[in-house]
């Protein structure tokens, strides 16, 4: 019979102190803590990084502003949306001007017109919604000669068979450290083997807001915005 007490007491389950509960419970609790600890450091590292300053580089830029007016035949097709973006960049750029850039030896070469804000700017009535019609334009290009010496040339094709340029020479100013004045000759019209001037002088003012190896901004006298890409 004691034997028997003695193998019951063996076979039932074991009741577990009050104290023990208790302390079994506590003992539990550091854990708890040590993953929402683990938590809120989660958190403020992702906030830490987050409130960092994204680093745009001028080349990012540069990089930028041209695929927004690649195929937009020089900002014909863009929206005004697309136009708002070209001009964001181009602020963006304007703050990593060198001083005086009228005075950079970068400003000479060749330069193709990718770019600008109102299509009859360049061109003039070459490039108005009837103009391009008639006169498809195959290339603007823009050549700023040592000392003074600026020749701006728009090649097209009449009806697209017939080929044509406009091309206009002018001598340039610097009025101060950014802005540049350009006075033209009479533009020279030929189409075919036939060449001849027309109209009178014209002049335009520049301000120069950016330029480097590999593109130039300009932004005209009545707001326009020009991008210029140096022509390899």
């Amino acid at each position: 019979m004691a034997s028997s007490t003695a193998l019951l007491s063996l076979l039932s389950p074991v009741s577990t102190p009050r104290s023990l509960r208790s302390l079994t419970i506590t003992s539990s609790q550091p854990s708890i803590f040590l993953h929402s600890h683990h938590r809120r450091i989660s958190a403020i590292r992702a906030s830490s990084l987050a409130a960092q300053p994204v680093t745009t580089t001028p080349q990012d830029l540069v990089e930028s502003i041209l695929s927004k007016v690649n195929g937009t035949d020089r900002g014909v097709k863009l929206a005004k949306e697309g136009h708002q973006e070209v001009a964001d960049v181009a602020m963006q750029l304007s703050k990593f001007c060198v001083d005086e850039p009228v005075k950079c030896p970068l400003i000479f070469g060749e330069w193709d017109v990718v770019y600008c804000s109102v299509p009859t700017s360049p061109g003039g009535g070459y490039r108005t919604a009837i103009g391009r019609l008639i006169f498809k334009t195959d290339e603007m290009v823009q050549v700023v000669e040592a000392p003074d010496i600026v020749r701006n040339r728009v090649s097209f094709s009449l009806f697209g068979f017939i080929d044509g340029q406009v091309s206009l020479k002018g001598k340039l100013k610097i009025l101060d450290e950014k802005w540049i004045q350009v006075i033209f000759e009479p533009p020279e019209l030929k189409i075919g083997s036939l060449g001849f001037q027309y109209g009178g002088e014209s002049e335009v003012k520049l301000e120069i807001t950016y330029i480097d190896e590999k593109i130039r901004l300009g932004k005209g006298s009545r707001g326009s915005l020009f991008v210029f890409l140096r022509r390899n």
